[in-house]
């Protein structure tokens, strides 16, 4: 598995949820219908659908296979008989861990799944193998004299394609540990020729455009940051382009589920970052046997450049935050993100008002009706209740003192000194703050997904939703939800303020 990183990455995979299907609660789930799926290959599905003899499908129900596709009509049935093994095999983690000079009790820890289908070049072996060259490099460091200030610990997960597996049982084995301890987890999987992709907790938006800034593209002669800003602004969406051109960072991605980082960030509440380079790189290998060192070398990476390039950004990323006086936390460019998330869920209820009125009215005055082809079957929709005037002022007056205290934070860090006293405990503060974004409770319907602000939507697969308690609740339609989930998020985001605030008390003139 992975997630779409680069821009433009067609992907749209995200949350696989193994462990918290088993949680609905029958009584308050949507109604879920459940039909068989397996999958099988074109070989096998072109006869199936070259028989089908109903009407032509719609343009955008066509594939790309050499028929006409057809609906089933009077398709005669066909049987399959289907053999699994059911064998129960052990899987295996690869931990390594390097303890800090200093703060051994902060650990950075960076991952990328070692399973895969078939064989597997792209996913994971190109991310693995780039981690593994970090790896190597921060030992021969050691060789020098050399020791971090804090933890680093290197991960190679299994059975990441089952369902997030091995990664998921090591971070609920070491959950009170991990709480504790653990600052931040950088996350590869699959990697490519091509442009610098990110997503991430935004808190560390900020300083992963640093780092990018400072790498240099194996195939233009600037940066990894500078050839992806230029993408943007020229290949970009309208929103794309405007914001490559007015803000100083690049914008990174939230992320949903699909890759090894969703236990740490989605469960526990660690900022994570999941990062990767592609657009460039081909495709079509996904999951299959062509996913060959052969086709890799040719194709996705010829001379496994961009496998130094990612091996370069993620390793300076784990040394600047192994090494770092205060971890580089910062808050403004996660509080103007969240700003425009809760500006959508609004403007999604707004929307959803007046769709639903349009929509009732031509139900109503029977123009929906009049425009169907009389020869076919046609059953009117029954007529949608109002969308209410939803109160958003918990979430908004959060958002307020959000920005607020993020500007004051940023103000102190960068013209107050702090004492070398203080730097410990307000590493702690900073990498904890990440924490009070998840509940306890977790999202309705599934208590797995603690985090308040990402998650993978409930229908969408791996694809995240923002403000996912909201969003999702507006989109089903219940009221009465939406209104607890907005005061949640409201109150989470207020907490998160006022650990902010308490972070820039460690910022003191000296006297």
């Amino acid at each position: 598995m992975d997630m779409p990183l680069y821009p433009g990455d067609p992907l749209t995979k995200g949350v696989g949820a193994t462990k918290d299907a088993k949680r609905i609660d029958a009584k308050t789930a949507p109604t879920l219908t459940k039909i068989p799926v397996l999958p099988i290959s074109y070989s096998d599905a072109l006869p199936l659908l070259k028989n089908l003899d109903g009407a032509v499908v719609p343009d955008s129900w066509r594939g790309s296979l050499p028929t006409t596709y057809h609906f089933g009509g009077k398709t005669p049935t066909v049987r399959m008989k289907l053999e699994f093994n059911w064998d129960m095999k052990a899987i295996y983690d690869v931990i390594a861990r390097m303890p800090g000079s200093e703060r051994p009790d902060q650990w950075i820890i960076r991952g990328n799944h070692r399973d895969a289908w078939v064989n597997g070049a792209d996913d994971p072996l190109s991310g693995l193998v780039a981690m593994m060259e970090e790896a190597r490099a921060i030992s021969e460091l050691t060789k020098t004299g050399w020791k971090p200030k804090r933890t680093i610990v290197y991960a190679a997960w299994d059975a990441e394609e089952e369902g997030l597996i091995g990664s998921t049982e090591w971070v609920e084995l070491h959950a009170d540990e991990l709480r504790q301890k653990a600052a931040v987890y950088i996350n590869t999987d699959s990697n490519g020729r091509g442009f610098l992709g990110i997503g991430g907790s935004h808190t560390l938006e900020k300083f992963i455009n640093e780092v990018g800034k400072t790498i240099p593209d194996p195939q233009i002669k600037m940066s990894v940051w500078e050839r992806t800003h230029a993408n943007q602004i020229v290949n970009g969406s309208p929103t794309e382009k405007r914001e490559a051109v007015e803000r100083p960072d690049l914008r990174i991605s939230p992320l949903g589920s699909g890759s090894d980082y969703t236990p740490f960030l989605q469960h526990l509440g660690i900022a994570s970052m999941n990062i990767g380079f592609g657009g460039e790189d081909g495709g079509g290998s996904y999951h299959s046997i062509y996913d060959s060192f052969d086709h890799y070398t040719r194709f996705g990476d010829p001379g496994l450049a961009y496998g130094v390039a990612l091996a370069k950004v993620c390793g300076h990323a784990t040394l600047r935050l192994a090494n770092a006086d205060s971890l580089p936390f910062e808050f403004t460019n996660f509080a103007e993100t969240v700003s425009g998330f809760a500006t959508e869920v609004m403007r999604l209820a707004d929307t959803m008002r007046e769709e639903t009125r349009a929509t009732n009215q031509v139900i109503s005055n029977g123009m929906l009706y009049s425009v169907q082809d009389p020869t076919l079957t046609f059953v009117v929709p029954k007529e949608k209740g109002p969308v209410p005037f939803l109160n958003f002022a918990p979430l908004q007056n959060a958002v307020a003192k959000l920005n607020e205290s993020a500007k004051r934070y940023q103000t102190d860090s960068t013209s107050k000194p702090i004492t070398p006293a203080n730097r410990r405990e307000l590493d702690r503060l900073l990498y904890g703050s990440e924490r009070l974004l998840t509940r306890k409770e977790g999202l309705p319907r599934r208590d797995w997904f603690k985090h308040q602000i990402y998650a993978p939507g409930f229908y969408t697969g791996y694809g995240v939703k923002t403000l996912p308690g909201i969003r999702e609740a507006i989109e089903q339609r219940n009221w009465q939800e939406a209104t607890e989930q907005i005061e949640i998020a409201g109150k989470t985001i207020e907490r998160f303020a006022a650990e902010i605030d308490r972070a820039s008390a460690f910022y003191v003139w000296l006297q």
